[in-house]
């Protein structure tokens, strides 16, 4: 096996620490279709005794319910009629990080197979994988970074359901962008944050206020496309962990409330398999850079729905908000949905569509197939976008989840480079999700009209 960094354990060193008691419960996860971690807690004596050599499993349901974990009907891989059986939690032993703000534990990310041993092609890291895969025909290696903002509130998870989500209280009451004594302010939470992640293998850049109240973001170094959306996944929970730790709770919803959004910035770049570049030659792009850039611009409309899965996501796309409206890009410009940073080995490009609510596997899927796509068949990169986007007149992302299902449902694209297999599983999520709302009696309405109407 190969050890990512050297804070990361190798089997035989997790084994050591368990014979000297200092790891006594390992977590076995896998990241669902929400972007959730799922799994079990394992005892670390049965983890070696047993599930090294025997596996562990778990029902197919969990790749098939809402995201209140309800079973609903249209997914072909799991249902009554099919009997919920068993998948199996595949350990990639490239995973093993201690987490220091649980007492004695460790966790290991897991692959989805079948009891034959086939994979699971719907669990999203195994999407990912397959363009890993594609990449790799090429000559390809994908590196990705994500930047992901997320609001602190001065309150804990219970009593924030208990209020209904509503009238919490920010962790700052003003714009706090930049701002040093913005973030002073909720340094421990932050410190915790960033120390645990470093301890679980991450490599952390820093932290910085952003716009919204109370609203933050943790960075991280760049790093293979897989490595990238485990520490993603694994972050998510553990930062939820330690908040409610510090008495606080955070969301990662794409749009909380009227003011700005959290978005999650993807950026990507490709390198060959010995580290030499692609995207960059004689102090200028490449042809293969502007193709992929192309490929991604192509497919944006097909794909929104992995980079925007939920109702709330498209409350995020208004013009003016620093989220996108308009499917273009543009040389450090803020305003488009790909924006392109940085020259030479730094050369990427950033896509500013998805937000916090993002699963990073998807979306990390979606960018590679359509990189790749342009690639493949040699589209031409249309005009550099220059001034402001969102007056531009460019065709627009989706606004709705209905204009994305119907997109990414239809799309030839898709089901060529993906699958329809997975295309129409996460059709169905979309219409699950679109059924949900659309039964939902929201307080917009009860304010508008208990009395007045």
């Amino acid at each position: 096996m190969t050890v990512r960094n050297s804070r990361y354990l190798s089997l035989d060193q997790l084994r050591a620490r368990i014979a000297e008691g200092e790891i006594d419960t390992v977590v076995v996860a896998f990241t669902d279709m929400q972007g959730r971690l799922q799994g079990k807690r394992l005892h670390a004596a049965y983890f070696l005794d047993v599930v090294i050599e025997h596996g562990t499993e778990g029902c197919n349901y969990l790749l098939s319910v809402d995201v209140d974990m309800n079973t609903v009907d249209g997914y072909a891989m799991s249902s009554w009629e099919t009997g919920y059986g068993d998948m199996e939690f595949e350990l990639d032993m490239d995973t093993i990080r201690v987490l220091t703000h649980l007492p004695a534990t460790v966790m290991i990310q897991c692959d989805l197979v079948w009891l034959d041993h086939s994979p699971v092609v719907q669990s999203p890291r195994t999407i990912l994988q397959a363009q890993v895969e594609r990449a790799a025909e090429s000559g390809y290696v994908a590196l990705a970074g994500t930047e992901l903002e997320f609001i602190v509130f001065d309150t804990t998870y219970e009593q924030a359901w208990s209020s209904g989500y509503r009238d919490l209280v920010p962790a700052n009451q003003y714009n706090v962008d930049y701002s040093v004594l913005g973030t002073s302010r909720v340094e421990p939470l932050l410190r915790d944050i960033r120390n645990t992640m470093y301890a679980a293998g991450m490599n952390v850049e820093g932290a910085k206020g952003e716009c919204n109240f109370g609203q933050h973001e943790i960075g991280f170094l760049f790093d293979d496309v897989v490595a990238t959306a485990d520490n993603h996944a694994v972050y998510k929970t553990a930062a939820k962990e330690i908040a409610a730790q510090h008495g606080k709770a955070l969301t990662f919803m794409a749009k909380y409330n009227e003011r700005e959004g959290s978005s999650c910035h993807i950026h990507l770049s490709l390198r060959g398999e010995d580290g030499e570049l692609v995207f960059w030659e004689d102090g200028r792009r490449t042809p293969v850079y502007d193709q992929f850039i192309a490929g991604i611009l192509a497919t944006m409309r097909d794909f929104t729905l992995l980079y925007a899965p939920n109702i709330n996501s498209y409350k995020r796309f208004a013009d003016g908000s620093f989220a996108p409206t308009a499917v273009a890009w543009g040389l450090d410009n803020r305003t488009c949905a790909v924006r392109l940073v940085g020259h030479g080995e730094s050369a990427r490009l950033e896509n500013r569509v998805p937000g916090g609510d993002a699963n990073p596997y998807l979306a990390l899927a979606a960018m590679l197939a359509g990189g790749l796509y342009g690639i493949e068949h040699q589209l031409e990169l249309e005009p550099e976008q220059t001034g402001n986007a969102y007056t531009s007149g460019n065709a627009k992302v989706p606004t709705t989840m209905r204009e994305a299902r119907e997109a990414f449902h239809g799309s030839t694209i898709a089901r060529k480079v993906l699958g329809d297999e997975v295309v129409d599983h996460y059709t169905n999520l979309a219409d699950v999700e679109m059924k949900a709302f659309d039964a939902a009696v929201t307080d917009w309405e009860l304010r508008r009209g208990f009395e007045r109407l």
